[in-house]
């Protein structure tokens, strides 16, 4: 009986210090939450939630946006309630296989569109708690050692000064990066977007394994300006306090948002959770220091506050409007085009298109007719994409692209399509390099030369 006795006092200390095992929490009320957010943010919530609801235990599984979307879609995470996360194309791709459930809209006084981007999904599959902007980030002080101009507009980045100087995450590591790849799609057309692509791959001087490696690279000087989001650049750190953010001309606003997944095991308590990330107080957290986000709630902000994204911003959507079937409809394809045209090929990508940048320049001093033609011929082969616009528009020949495990076999009519792609990016980059060449012998004749192109032959 005594030895019971202390077994038990063991029992009681051992809850005192450390709390119910995670057996005893599941048997009580709780939501899980899946989140691109860091602890920075969501822990803040976290805490304000459980003091408003103490007897809801709130678990946090923190996954990069393209790591999560995988996570749901293979029911990985069966115990999930809720999707927490910035990028609008990945909710997109979950409502498409039906894994969101039902929401009713909360009274935020927010407007329904910010920017020609609707806040809310008009389906009613997930709402915006949250408005990032997205642009540049650059280093003021690497700028100003090199001088380089801040750039203004996304087309900026295409510019030869700034080549090597520019970094970038991949679009299928990243949802920030995804989502500013498929806008300038949509907003400038499939072919014109992509030779835009093209030519700031041209110019990156590295591509990062994740979305904080942009401004912490910027920060140490690695390169002096990264594709980004607001929120990213206003978490300081130590390392990024030198930092600074832009919002290019025609600037892309998008709603962060939050879903009930529709194999939710607690939608009550799920329902609890968004009601608190919508409700005045969840939105005037927001813009507390330490977390630093744009709320949509108009009421979260002071009267002397003028909230960019609910001015007259001018947006990359404000005429077109953004299509989120689109997008998800050809997610897995643009993260493939950019990944094996990009970022698999960055250094060679790079060596042709400044080639043809010197070249270019070297035309104003030294006109050759002939060279011209063979530099127009090469540009047009850098440019075009591996898919053109009216193959992109047969029906279902893409639509079928899912990202695939490392080390699993890619289905075979997949792998087809990924090996043709690379032939057509292989090809294209060959004829580059061909009439490269050929300018080059021309320009050097006259007096031209180039060390660039050594190499540059794919």
């Amino acid at each position: 009986m005594a030895r019971f006795a202390a077994e038990i006092r063991l029992v009681v200390i051992a809850v005192l210090a450390f709390g119910w095992p995670a057996i005893g929490m599941a048997e009580g009320r709780r939501v899980q939450i899946i989140t691109s957010f860091p602890p920075s943010f969501f822990e803040p919530f976290r805490n304000a939630f459980r003091n408003r609801h103490p007897d809801i235990a709130v678990e946090v599984v923190q996954r990069k946006t393209t790591a999560a979307v995988i996570d749901i879609r293979t029911q990985k995470r069966p115990d999930a309630d809720l999707f927490w996360a910035s990028a609008p194309d990945a909710f997109e791709l979950l409502k498409r296989a039906n894994l969101l459930a039902p929401l009713q809209p909360r009274a935020t006084g927010a407007p329904e569109t910010i920017a020609g981007y609707p806040v809310n999904d008009p389906d009613h599959r997930y709402l915006g708690f949250a408005v990032s902007g997205y642009g540049l980030v650059y280093n003021p002080a690497y700028l100003a050692a090199r001088g380089l101009p801040v750039p203004r507009n996304w087309a900026d980045l295409a510019a030869p000064v700034y080549a090597g100087h520019i970094g970038l995450t991949s679009p299928a590591r990243s949802g920030t990066t995804h989502l500013m790849v498929e806008a300038l799609l949509q907003s400038l057309g499939w072919e014109r977007g992509w030779a835009l692509w093209s030519a700031i791959g041209g110019n990156l001087a590295t591509i990062t394994a994740r979305s904080f490696g942009v401004t912490a690279g910027v920060a140490r000087g690695r390169f002096g300006i990264g594709i980004s989001i607001d929120f990213l650049t206003e978490a300081r750190t130590t390392e990024g306090e030198g930092n600074r953010f832009v919002l290019p001309g025609e600037t892309l606003f998008a709603p962060a948002s939050i879903a009930r997944l529709a194999t939710s095991p607690n939608p009550k308590e799920a329902e609890l959770f968004i009601d608190f990330v919508l409700s005045p107080e969840g939105q005037k957290m927001l813009r507390e220091p330490r977390i630093g986000r744009l709320a949509v709630s108009p009421s979260a902000y002071g009267p002397d506050e003028t909230p960019p994204h609910l001015s007259e911003t001018e947006g990359i959507f404000n005429r077109t409007g953004f299509d989120a079937g689109l997008s998800a409809g050809r997610y897995e394809l643009v993260n493939l085009i950019f990944d094996e045209w990009i970022t698999f090929r960055r250094t060679e990508h790079a060596r042709l298109w400044r080639s043809l940048q010197a070249m270019e320049a070297a035309l104003l001093t030294r006109p050759d007719e002939q060279a011209a033609k063979l530099l127009t011929r090469a540009r047009a082969a850098l440019t075009q994409p591996p898919v053109s616009a009216a193959e992109l528009g047969e029906p279902g020949r893409f639509q079928n692209i899912v990202r695939v495990p490392r080390g699993l076999p890619v289905p075979e009519e997949q792998a087809r399509i990924e090996a043709a792609l690379r032939n057509a990016i292989v090809t294209h980059a060959t004829e580059a390099g061909d009439s490269l060449q050929q300018a080059a012998e021309r320009l050097t004749a006259l007096g031209w030369r180039d060390e660039s192109l050594t190499g540059s032959r794919p």
